[in-house]
């Protein structure tokens, strides 16, 4: 039994299992007392914090389906996810409630708002009767949104067998156990952030909660806690690799993990330097299926550029447009099936029905009916089975008569040294089709001559994918889950 062990830490706050049962069960029984029915929604609009946990598994546990608001958020764009989803209850800092007070007067779906850090907090569902389980492991657990390519967020709908499935499957290969220490730096409103939660949580682990601040924060708690474990975006790599990092802050790291976009080597090799015995996770995932692939530490040094191959219990297909599967070499769409595909969007018949279909049959097999993941993303595997990511369908730059993909035009500006961010972009041309335009922010903040840049690239890319214009800007805009916002930043420079 891990009743006393160390389940969760923030700030000076820290809670065993049996304490952070209690408390899920506590705010539980909260919900029954104000009628909480199975399947309806509660919104956990926080920062992290412990009451955001109990938040999570107590809706979880009255029957309820949460959904994980990202706080970086703005109230309007709070606003369209609780009348997106029709939330029932809204869960809260009183600071923001107060900023939400104009929109929440215009949704009649929130009926009840549950402030934390409050005496209320304190007192809600304190009184009350655990409720029973209820439900099954098909049964919707959770709405994640996530940014679509246009458009507003979409929420994806998963069920109770995705999350704990998803914890069972990351937690076997990154071989995590009970002597962890796991420092969640990604959003929990974010799959590859939430699931540091349930990862850890299946292992019997001691997670770490952190609001990402400074990157000296994430040194000065790794070396506070003994971390064991970390998952971090690229562009929150990034930062952290510039750090000075004591003996003490990286003696204890057993891996680190990246996921959220392709790891550049000369990032890679930085934190591989730092942390000399700790193992790389290159992992690749879409909130539609949790996670579909890592790469085995074992074989970083031969195919760093990999996404690996299938997590457990999950089975990833490359097909071609037609639905029949490629060769190797040859590219296609990855197509992920298993346990851990969602149940489709919210209220969007239409849009899951295109990204949720039966995957192809392989020869003399039986079409299995269940739905499987249609990515989007395009893919190449090689005679070993080792996948490699091309790009995005509609992120894939032509030009001509050329796809180019924008992460291999990135890959070779963070090879030059020069750049502390990238993304390339295609810009539409009458005479190319599109052409190549490259966005960077200088690496440590010092000038950067663009012409610079553009010289070292015309030396490492074929001319059909060197970029025709280099934009220096300070920083390049990111998506409330730390990502590059592509979307914003194409508005951005066709305003210029």
């Amino acid at each position: 039994m891990r009743g006393a062990a160390p389940a969760l830490t923030y700030g000076d706050t820290s809670l065993t299992y049996a304490e952070l049962s209690g408390a899920a069960g506590r705010f539980a029984a909260g919900l029954e007392g104000l009628g909480l029915e199975r399947g309806d929604r509660v919104a956990i609009y926080l920062d992290k914090c412990v009451e955001t946990v109990a938040a999570v598994f107590g809706t979880s546990a009255a029957g309820g389906a949460f959904v994980p608001i990202n706080p970086l958020l703005r109230p309007h764009q709070v606003a369209y996810i609780l009348e997106d989803c029709d939330v029932r209850v809204l869960v809260t800092s009183p600071e923001r409630h107060a900023r939400m007070v104009e929109e929440l007067g215009e949704l009649p779906s929130v009926e009840h708002v549950v402030l934390a850090g409050t005496p209320a907090w304190d007192d809600f569902g304190a009184d009350g009767p655990v409720p029973d389980a209820r439900g099954i492991d098909l049964d919707m657990a959770a709405i994640f949104y996530t940014s679509g390519s246009t458009g507003k967020p979409k929420g994806v709908v998963l069920s109770h067998r995705n999350l704990i499935v998803g914890g069972e499957s990351v937690s076997q290969y990154l071989e995590n156990d009970e002597d962890d220490c796991i420092l969640a730096v990604l959003p929990l409103s974010f799959d590859a952030g939430f699931s540091q939660l349930t990862t850890g949580f299946t292992a019997g682990a001691h997670v770490v909660l952190v609001n990402y601040l400074l990157p000296r924060d994430v040194v000065r708690l790794c070396a506070e806690h003994g971390v064991t474990g970390m998952t971090c975006v690229p562009p929150l790599w990034l930062p952290l690799s510039r750090q000075e990092w004591p003996e003490e802050a990286t003696r204890g790291l057993r891996y680190f993990a990246n996921t959220g976009g392709r790891m550049p080597r000369p990032l890679l090799d930085r934190l591989r330097s730092i942390f000399p015995e700790a193992r790389p996770f290159l992992m690749y995932g879409l909130t539609e299926a949790f996670r579909s692939t890592y790469l085995d530490p074992a074989e970083v040094d031969r195919r760093p550029d990999s996404i690996g191959k299938a997590i457990p219990n999950a089975e990833i297909l490359v097909v071609r447009e037609d639905g029949t599967l490629c060769e190797p070499g040859e590219e296609g769409e990855l197509v992920h099936r298993g346990a851990l595909t969602a149940l489709g969007y919210w209220n969007d018949a239409e849009r899951t029905a295109e990204r949720f279909r039966p995957a192809p049959a392989r020869d003399g097999a039986i079409r299995v009916p269940e739905p499987a993941v249609w990515s989007g993303d395009i893919v190449t595997r090689d005679e070993e089975g080792f996948l490699y990511f091309v790009g995005r369908r509609d992120e894939m730059i032509k030009t001509s008569g050329y796809r180019v993909s924008p992460a291999e035009v990135e890959e070779v500006a963070y090879a030059t040294g020069l750049v502390g961010d990238a993304v390339a972009l295609g810009v539409d041309d009458e005479a190319l089709g599109q052409h190549v335009l490259l966005a960077v922010s200088p690496a440590n903040g010092e000038p950067l001559d663009p012409g610079r840049v553009l010289a070292e690239l015309r030396q490492r890319l074929p001319r059909y994918m060197v970029p025709k214009d280099v934009v220096v800007r300070p920083g390049l805009p990111r998506s409330p889950n730390g990502k590059f916002d592509r979307n914003l930043l194409r508005e951005e420079l066709a305003a210029q």
